[in-house]
């Protein structure tokens, strides 16, 4: 069984919700009350959609790298 590891991003929309994306994965989201509850979320949803695409046969992307970059607005 191979290994798979993504960046995820958690982010708190308007409604105070917790957003949990998984950028390497279109359409891999998931919300939920807490930022615990996205992250666990997110674990379950990445697992699926690697599943899915494995079945069907589909390229799962694997990330070059992640940075943080700073602009002034």
């Amino acid at each position: 069984m191979r290994e798979y590891e993504f960046t995820v991003v958690i982010e708190r929309d308007e409604d105070g919700r917790f957003l949990a994306i998984c950028p390497a994965l279109p359409g891999c989201y998931t919300e939920g009350e807490s930022e615990q509850e996205a992250r666990v979320l997110i674990l379950d949803a990445i697992q699926l959609h690697i599943e899915h695409r494995l079945e069907t046969g589909e390229p799962i992307a694997e990330e070059i790298s992640t940075e943080k970059v700073r602009v002034s607005a």
